[in-house]
């Protein structure tokens, strides 16, 4: 996009803003998203009357404590492997502990970059468990349910998931309904989009009037959505719109949403800092579940609290911003995170520590 297109957006957000002649509030999301309006300075250039929050769409931050405290548990059992993501590496369990730090005691715990890694090393492994910590959202599930039909194709028997899914849309219905928290739109995720499609998010229009619109991660992509946001609020529609169509249809992947619904079905989630929404996470259907390392080894976590003081609830919510938190940037830092947000470089909090100071907040 040319400097003078930019320009041409920018002066539409300042017309529409004056028409619609009040503050608005705008929740990104995606992770992605909130980094990307940072980097690119979007604060900066759009009318002060113009808020954007944070929302829980890191998959990092969302998942709760006694996940982490159950992969732990999993990797410290005789004769199991855990595999997982690198960035859930630094997630903080019960009691300040990782999986960086069950590692550091002897756990049997490998950083991997793809769930077909993971698959890699049961075949490497024959002796073991070896169980893939199933994190992320709709953009993930995809490929470890393709990772599964790959291991029910060529007869694997040691493989195994732990699934901590979530899906994006039963989220934003907790988020409306949320008495602390009045939207006027949302700026809806790309990647998962690209998969899901928009018929997901149809309730927001039709049931709860928010305008909405699937965006990409440019500059051009935020403001362009942000642009289409207040036209829908100026003109009295609420729609959910798709400024990303170079990546994004309307019928998504049907492909990809095929393969999941093959393997997996929807369950109750809890979100770490937020509780259990209903229908948020994704099981192993019963056909699938000899794949769900939960019925191959007993193992009983306790529940557990958030640490004191940690306001990622507040914040993933969308109610607090990160520097309103007393631990920020204090007690907890990206070097010692106290909390989610501040662990992946797509949380809230890592993102603005790592850009206080580079725009206006």
């Amino acid at each position: 996009m040319k400097e003078w297109q930019m320009k041409k957006i920018i002066e539409r957000i300042k017309k529409l803003t004056k028409t619609i002649g009040r503050p608005v509030k705008f929740m990104e999301v995606c992770g992605t998203h909130t980094v990307a309006i940072f980097r690119h300075g979007i604060r900066g250039v759009i009318p002060k009357e113009i808020s954007l929050l944070s929302g829980p769409g890191c998959p990092v931050c969302v998942t709760p404590i006694r996940d982490v405290d159950y992969a732990i548990a999993i990797a410290k059992t005789d004769g199991c492997m855990l595999a997982t993501f690198g960035d859930m590496m630094r997630v903080p369990g019960s009691r300040k502990q990782s999986l960086f730090h069950a590692q550091a005691e002897g756990a049997d715990i490998s950083i991997v970059y793809s769930p077909m890694d993971a698959l890699k090393l049961a075949l490497e492994n024959k002796d073991k468990k070896v169980t893939f910590f199933a994190t992320g959202f709709e953009t993930t599930s995809p490929s470890i349910a393709g990772t599964l039909y790959e291991a029910e194709r060529t007869g694997v028997d040691n493989f195994y998931i732990y699934s901590a899914h979530k899906v994006v849309p039963p989220a934003l219905v907790a988020l409306i309904n949320s008495p602390d928290l009045k939207l006027d739109g949302f700026l809806l995720p790309g990647h998962v989009s690209a998969i899901i499609g928009t018929k997901p998010y149809e309730f927001i229009a039709t049931d709860y009037k928010i305008p909405s619109v699937v965006t990409g991660f440019d500059a051009e992509d935020i403001l362009g959505a942000i642009m289409m946001l207040l036209d829908q609020l100026a003109t009295g529609r609420a729609e959910v719109e798709i400024q990303y169509t170079r990546v994004v249809r309307p019928e998504g992947n049907r492909r990809a949403v095929a393969l999941i619904d093959e393997f997996f079905e929807p369950c109750d989630a809890n979100w770490r800092g937020i509780g259990v929404i209903p229908g948020s996470g994704l099981k192993l259907r019963e056909s699938k579940s000899r794949w769900d390392i939960t019925r191959v080894i007993r193992i009983e976590v306790p529940d557990s609290q958030e640490p004191k003081g940690c306001q990622c609830g507040l914040v993933l919510r969308g109610i607090k911003l990160p520097p309103e938190c007393k631990l920020f940037g204090k007690a907890c830092t990206p070097e010692h995170p106290v909390g989610a947000c501040m662990v992946s470089t797509e949380g809230s909090c890592a993102a603005y520590y790592k850009y206080s100071g580079a725009v206006k907040q």
